[in-house]
């Protein structure tokens, strides 16, 4: 079984059969506060799976794009979990996770975006007024969205500029499915494929200034030490 985590909106657990058969799904859709749900939606949704933490064989990570703070938590939750199991993260970009659930539900209902002629893109909120934005077109031989743009960033008032010059479809989202997550990485293990990166997907750096070195006191006297 494959434990899905994702903390790039909201913080979403699942865990989810190698065949896709979903066991059990947990989320909060806070976009704040994951590490403090993050331990009891793991917990819970395990519970509600029947498994034990022994039957996992797969750990999920969605990498992004997310904000600094909140994606680590996710990212670090899932590190942690495979390590204490001894089991492999498998990384997936957390916008194929939801163009995977929306090109399952267009094949299913005769939707446009399951056609390889539609590009789309998923559009989530990156806050700053900016949004960011992966573009797509139908799925692959192994099942998994084809992704063709992005991840990136894009001004509020410029995103459907950007999308229209490329006949692009916009797809907004606020929540990541874990369960869709983990279908992604079970997808990409069964190919023997790597389909998201080993590093999180930021998009912007975090609000921290490196030091330029050591500041310059003074001595009770005024001089420089």
């Amino acid at each position: 079984m494959i434990l899905g985590i994702d903390t790039s909106l909201g913080t979403a657990v699942a865990v989810v059969e190698p065949d896709g058969v979903v066991r059990s799904q947990a989320e909060s859709v806070d976009p704040r506060g994951h590490a403090e749900v993050i331990g009891s939606l793991v917990e819970r949704a395990l519970a509600e799976a029947s498994a034990h933490p022994s039957d996992i064989t797969y750990v999920a990570a969605g990498m992004g794009p997310g904000p600094f703070t909140g994606l680590r938590v996710g990212i670090a939750a899932a590190r942690a979990f495979a390590l204490g199991r001894g089991v492999p993260v498998v990384p997936v970009v957390s916008h194929d996770a939801a163009a995977l659930e929306l090109l399952l539900h267009s094949a299913l209902t005769g939707g446009r975006d399951d056609s390889d002629d539609d590009a789309f893109a998923i559009v989530t909120d990156a806050r700053r007024r900016e949004f960011a934005y992966t573009v797509y077109q139908g799925l692959d031989d192994d099942g998994l969205p084809v992704r063709i743009g992005g991840p990136a960033l894009s001004p509020r008032d410029e995103i459907d500029a950007v999308l229209a010059a490329g006949s692009i479809l916009r797809r907004d989202t606020d929540r990541i499915g874990a369960a869709m997550l983990a279908l992604a990485a079970a997808r990409a293990v069964d190919a023997g494929r790597t389909i998201g990166p080993a590093d999180a997907l930021y998009l912007r750096s975090p609000d921290v200034t490196l030091s330029a070195g050591p500041k310059r006191v003074t001595t009770p006297a005024g001089g420089a030490a």
